[in-house]
């Protein structure tokens, strides 16, 4: 045979191999059984139920996220003195800004920043001065209410089912107790001291620091903010403006809200301790304006302490009359006040600020209860206008809507 015999003649059969089908149920059956034996080949493992596959998304999720918020609360923790600050900044801006926007006006915007930090710096100054002055003015006939009222409370425990009776004695027992037991700890109530003097020294750091950044933020805050948005990638800027301006509506609608309901609160409460007679009314009025930016807990203790004085003062019916009022004043508050002043701006359940000034309070004291429900009052915000609207494509179209958010604020 020769070589030409190996060569096939173009008019003949070609040779009729079988083919492997490729494609077809047989291939589908193979990919999963192979799927079945190697789960990474179809990204999960198929037999397990649906269920479990489902609950193991969410979880890694969760835990993801719960990893991030951590990351985030360790971060803050060591740089607290600068979060405090910034977190200062942004209250004092949210309240000046309308009075800066409005003196503006008719003059530049560096002198108008300027004269309100020194008139709001002078109101406060002159009002802890007022607040001063009448403790000192009263203080003598204070002490002798108050001797007098604690001897009533002491007739009244003795009258009462209780049966307590408190001597004389008694209390020249305690007060002998005391004596030496501030002997005995001397050593650690100077270092008490030495940590509380370090305390108030970073409390007028971070004030300055407030201040300066404050400055900055009334004077040139929207080109830092598209400054920072200039930083970011083309495809981010959009969704950072809008949640950007809707988180700031809602911080500063609540920080305004929240200062001009606890002004009417301390109003209403000097002029009805000074209506009932008790003293040291402006102090307390003090007290209970304090309370008001501490949700759900500040009322109350201001009110407590309020009654307290009046029980010493004035007697049993006064205190309780000094009760009646100032819950009469948180029932106006939060049915007329809130409504009228917060509107649709901070829209969370009554079960959702008790849980973040919980959480806040278990996790930073009084400054996580303060700075809680504005947060999350923030976070919400942000998370229901991204999820309910897709951002504009336009960065005019958010510069629009943040000014417009903006002129509403300020009216409100």
């Amino acid at each position: 045979m020769s070589d030409r015999d190996d060569i096939p003649s173009p008019d003949a059969e070609p040779s009729r191999k079988p083919v492997r089908d490729l494609s077809g149920p047989g291939r589908t059956a193979r990919k999963v059984a192979g799927a079945r034996r190697n789960p990474a080949a179809l990204g999960y493992e198929e037999t397990a139920p649906h269920w479990l596959r489902v609950v193991a998304g969410w979880s890694w999720r969760i835990l993801v996220v719960v990893a991030a918020v951590s990351l985030v609360f360790w971060a803050t923790s060591r740089v607290l003195l600068l979060f405090i600050a910034v977190f200062l900044a942004l209250v004092f801006t949210a309240v000046l800004r309308p009075v800066v926007n409005v003196m503006s006006r008719i003059m530049p915007r560096g002198l108008a920043t300027a004269l309100s930090l020194v008139l709001s710096i002078t109101v406060i100054a002159g009002l802890f001065t007022y607040i001063g002055l009448s403790v000192a003015g009263q203080w003598e006939n204070l002490g002798e209410q108050f001797n007098d009222g604690i001897a009533t409370i002491f007739d009244f425990l003795a009258d009462s089912p209780l049966n307590l009776t408190i001597t004389n004695e008694d209390v020249e027992g305690w007060l002998t107790s005391g004596q030496e037991w501030i002997s005995e700890n001397s050593g650690a109530i100077a270092s008490q001291a030495l940590t509380g003097a370090g305390s108030v020294a970073l409390v007028f750091t971070a004030i300055a620091l407030a201040v300066f950044c404050t400055v900055f933020f009334l004077i040139r805050g929207t080109e830092m903010w598209l400054w920072f948005l200039n930083q970011l990638p083309m495809r981010m800027r959009a969704s950072w403006h809008a949640g950007g301006g809707v988180a700031w509506y809602t911080f500063s609608g609540y920080t305004r809200g929240t200062f001009i309901i606890a002004a009417a609160d301390g109003v209403l409460a000097a002029i009805a301790l000074i209506i009932l007679g008790v003293p040291l009314a402006a102090p307390l009025a003090v007290l209970v304006f304090i309370g008001a930016f501490i949700p759900l807990i500040g009322a109350p203790l201001a009110m407590v302490i309020a009654m307290i004085v009046a029980l010493a003062a004035n007697g049993v019916i006064n205190a309780v009359l000094v009760g009646v009022v100032i819950a009469l004043i948180g029932q106006f508050e939060g049915h007329v006040l809130q409504p009228l002043v917060m509107g649709k701006q901070v829209s969370l359940h009554p079960v959702a600020v008790a849980l973040a000034v919980t959480g806040g309070t278990l996790v930073a004291g009084i400054l996580g209860a303060v700075i809680s429900v504005p947060l999350v009052a923030v976070a919400w915000a942000v998370f229901s206008r991204l999820r309910r609207t897709d951002p504009p494509t336009e960065l005019e179209d958010l510069e629009d809507e943040t000014v417009e958010d903006d002129e509403v604020a300020t009216s409100s």
